[in-house]
């Protein structure tokens, strides 16, 4: 029998309002993890304590069970955020290749999707694979049972069992840090393709592997036409007959979609899905327009993608994001993306692309970006010559509005 755990899509950021009440959030954060399986308090990427949920009503009854019951200390709670995935729509362009540190290593790697029935069923424990691949996976990501998978599909490397432990490592941080705004990832295969290692093991350790791992997965989630994943709820609504254009009045403004409607007795009921991300104050909105005769119940259904990067939408939702983690706004775009007369950062100084060619070479067929800019500010002329693949911060100018 296999069971599916709703994920936590929903997280509230907690801190104390007297700084020395700090001990008591931690213990009673401890508390509410044991008092319910279902929520995650966990310490959140600036330090902050965070408590995870499975939705709006469920992270406001653990949040109010924190702070009278659990902590028994003043609180004071961020606004909601709703967890998003990482993945790609497509086999990644090209095979990604990265360096290490010293420059005598380099990792060949190439990315793609995973369907979703395979997810839940990595995700649930019981999957089937092919067994002459399955023998050659080296990790499920993140923390080892996630629905992401690094597969070696190498022939005749020596000395490749003996990293084998540092790949796993580079690709568990880059399933739990996409490359658009640090969400995890999900649904993404990636194919070890090629590796080129020194012959001596102390030019081959943990530091000269982990980094170039980590970026060659994330080069090969770009190359793969990244996009994200909001959840979805599976909304079941009851009410009378005459209130069910107040229930598609409020699906409609927020973006729900009706599947299924069963009349009984004069009452009916309808399934719906709704983006968790428009979830919150939905029910109280649905009883407003129904005079409180709709009762609601919201279950966490489905992954679903949402449009590319080309979509101004999806851009400026991984913007957001990355500014609410005070990351980096802009967002890393390949070398082969850049066109003539973008702006780009070359070696640590805001240019403008005068000029942009690219070749081929290589065993793999693996392009190579020539880059001549100009500095904006000193006109100084920078050269540089890199992987397509390779990571580059873009940026835009803000025009004069004069």
């Amino acid at each position: 029998m296999t069971s599916s755990v709703c994920p936590q899509v929903v997280r509230v950021s907690v801190r104390p309002q007297d700084g020395k009440d700090l001990p008591k959030l931690v213990e009673g954060m401890k508390k509410l993890s044991k008092s319910d399986p279902l929520v995650v308090c966990e310490p959140g990427e600036n330090g902050e304590h965070i408590v995870a949920g499975s939705g709006e009503l469920h992270v406001e009854s653990c949040l109010k069970n924190l702070a009278e019951d659990h902590a028994q200390v003043p609180l004071i709670f961020a606004d909601p955020v709703v967890q998003y995935r990482e993945t790609v729509t497509e086999l990644s362009s090209q095979v990604c290749l990265s360096k290490s540190p010293n420059k005598h290593n380099r990792l060949y790697v190439q990315a793609e999707p995973l369907n979703e029935e395979l997810c839940k069923e990595i995700e649930d424990g019981k999957f089937e694979w092919d067994k002459a691949e399955a023998t050659k996976i080296w990790a499920f990501g993140p923390d080892r049972t996630g629905p992401n998978v690094i597969v070696d599909t190498t022939q005749g490397v020596q000395y490749l069992n003996e990293i084998k432990e540092h790949v796993t490592s580079g690709f568990q941080w880059a399933s739990k840090n996409g490359p658009l705004c640090e969400e995890l990832v999900r649904g993404v295969k990636f194919n070890l393709r090629d590796v080129v290692l020194h012959a001596d093991s102390i030019h081959r350790g943990v530091g000269q592997l982990v980094p170039p791992t980590l970026r060659a997965c994330h080069a090969a989630i770009l190359a793969g036409t990244p996009t994200l994943m909001e959840p979805v709820f599976l909304v079941e609504i009851t009410c009378p007959q005459q209130c069910m254009s107040g229930v598609y009045k409020t699906l409609n403004l927020r973006g729900g979609c009706v599947t299924e409607e069963m009349q009984k007795e004069g009452t009916t009921t309808c399934k719906a899905y709704l983006p968790v991300a428009q979830s919150f104050g939905f029910t109280g909105e649905l009883r407003q327009n129904t005079s409180d005769q709709a009762v609601p119940q919201c279950v966490f259904d489905h992954w679903e993608h949402l449009p590319t990067l080309g979509s101004g939408e999806t851009a400026d939702l991984c913007l957001a994001i990355r500014e609410r983690k005070n990351t980096k706004v802009e967002i890393p775009l390949q070398a082969g993306e850049l066109r003539k007369g973008s702006h780009v950062m070359i070696k640590g100084h805001p240019c403008k692309i005068a000029e942009i060619t690219t070749s081929k070479t290589g065993k793999h067929g693996h392009a190579k970006a020539h880059i001549v800019a100009l500095d904006i500010f000193t006109s100084k002329k920078y050269e540089d010559l890199c992987p397509t693949s390779q990571k580059m911060i873009a940026f835009k100018l803000v025009e004069d509005s004069k």
